[in-house]
Parts: C-alpha cells; structure tokens; sequence
C-alpha cells in the first residue's frame, strides 16, 4: 500500500461530496460538501482542498449501471474529472467505480440516527467517504492504485 493522503469526491448534480484519510491510508473522513451546480467553481473549490490538503491523489466516484454499464451521468463525471485532473496536475486523478455508494451512505446514515431531511447536506460526504474506504481496501487487497489514471489533455 502505497503511503499518503488521498482525497475522494463524489460528484453529484447539486452537491460534491468531499472526503479524506490519514497518510496510512486506514480511515476515510467526510471534509465538506462543495456546491455543484457551478462546475467552475467546483473545481476552484476542489483544487483549493487539493493544495490545502496535498494527497497523493484524489479518487473520483464513477457511476456505472448495476451491469457496469455507463450512461450519461458517467460521461459528465469523466469530463469533470479530466478537467478538474488538468487543475490540480501533478497530483493524480483516478476513476473508480461507486456502484451504490450513495445508498450504502444512506443506509448507514440511517442506521446511526440520522434523518433523510438533516443528512442531505452530509450525504454526498458520507458517499465520498464510502468511495475512498473502498478505493483504499480495493489497493490493500490489489497492491496497485484502485480505478483508471485521468489522462489531462494536452496544451
């Protein structure tokens, strides 16, 4: 297992859900949940936690149909995530795959107590923490990097 922070986002159509672990890679922790209407602006904010918190990488959630299929929702991911690779390059950006992250966050919220209406805010936290603990035990059990490498364009 390589040694260093990482940092997950998964990104939704309103919110960006934003998580981290200690440089052990042992825990995943919620940061914040970044608004995610404005794109730009996202990415600003994401960059600014990428310099703030100098990871290793940053892993993004990518969704795929239950098949592993990728619809639509995938294709605006992959393009927010090759965008987003091209600000914060040196620092890596890999695709993983978040088949039910959100409802397993959801669950989980759930089962501790917390209602729908006051977990909305956290929820897209909760969905990048289970994004990153999964990335993180996928490299464990692999001993390689989880998902794809994000390619930046070129100049």
């Amino acid at each position: 297992m390589r040694r260093g922070r990482r940092l997950a986002v998964d990104v939704g159509e309103a919110r960006i859900g934003v998580a981290s672990c200690d440089p052990d890679g042992l825990l995943a922790t919620p940061v914040e949940t970044v608004p995610g209407r404005d794109a730009p602006a996202a990415r600003r904010r994401l960059a600014e936690l990428v310099a703030e918190y100098e990871p290793l990488e940053v892993v993004v959630g990518l969704p795929r149909s239950l098949n592993g299929r990728e619809g639509p929702a995938a294709a605006r991911i992959r393009t927010f995530a090759r965008e987003f690779a091209g600000q914060v390059a040196p620092v890596a950006v890999r695709l993983v795959d978040e088949r039910m992250s959100t409802v397993a966050a959801a669950r989980d919220m759930r089962a501790s107590g917390v209602s729908a209406k006051k977990g909305r805010g956290r929820i897209d936290q909760a969905a990048a923490v289970v994004i990153l603990q999964n990335a993180l035990e996928t490299e464990r059990a692999l001993g390689e990097p989880p998902g794809e490498c994000v390619e930046v364009d070129g100049p």
